[in-house]
């Protein structure tokens, strides 16, 4: 599989693109500073991207299997751009022809009892809010999309370097929790789920959710 992946230089894209090597696809790994990009593998092709504008989307994803959001804002930047980002991100996929999408999305928008959502509760930590409300705008702009193919994966509250066990649970709108109640996932096995849904489809136009 072919397999276009935006972010690829975050913490959380980088492992995305690992764990999709690892497992023999081809990837292009797209960077807002490809001159900083330092991996170098046989299967791997790296290439500037600007999720901001559908024809720069269009001209890096063309003739792609699938393609991977893994985008994070970067220092100074606002938290909404998590949302202003959706609509040339699918007018691009749509003017190259890839059907095929899955986005990286956050954990505010779970549910941690009927109706309501983690991001709503007292304890939330506010210098998170505004990028986990940017989020969930963002996943109600994507449940209005139809002829794109999308997924949006959120992680468990805690998502942090670790190792990849391959194990862990998955789940629909409800936050995933321990016995102990820590919702937690690692980048490594988040990786693994999002290689998982590609290569084998279970949530095509709908969110899923993964922790231990």
């Amino acid at each position: 599989m072919k397999i276009a992946i935006f972010g690829a230089s975050g913490r959380i894209g980088s492992r995305i693109v690992t764990e999709a090597l690892n497992r023999g696809h081809e990837v292009t790994a797209i960077a807002r500073h490809p001159e900083n990009y330092t991996l170098e593998q046989p299967h791997l092709r790296v290439t500037r991207g600007d999720l901001f504008n559908s024809q720069d989307v269009e001209a890096a994803v063309f003739d792609h299997d699938a393609v991977v959001c893994a985008y994070n804002f970067t220092h100074g930047a606002q938290p909404s751009t998590f949302s202003e980002i959706t609509v040339p991100l699918l007018n691009g996929l749509k003017q190259a022809g890839v059907k095929r999408l899955l986005v990286v999305g956050g954990a505010g928008s779970l549910e941690v009892s009927p109706g309501v959502q983690l991001v709503d509760t007292p304890d939330f930590p506010p210098a998170y809010k505004a990028a986990a409300l940017a989020h969930r705008e963002a996943l109600k702009i994507y449940q209005q999309e139809k002829n794109i193919d999308w997924t949006y994966l959120s992680p468990a509250a805690e998502i942090v370097p670790g190792e990849r066990t391959g194990k862990f649970r998955s789940g629909k709108d409800q936050l995933i929790t321990g016995e102990n109640g820590h919702s937690l996932i690692s980048m490594e096995d988040f990786a693994v789920a999002v290689i998982d849904e590609l290569e084998t489809p279970m949530h095509i136009r709908e969110r899923f959710t993964v922790g231990y």
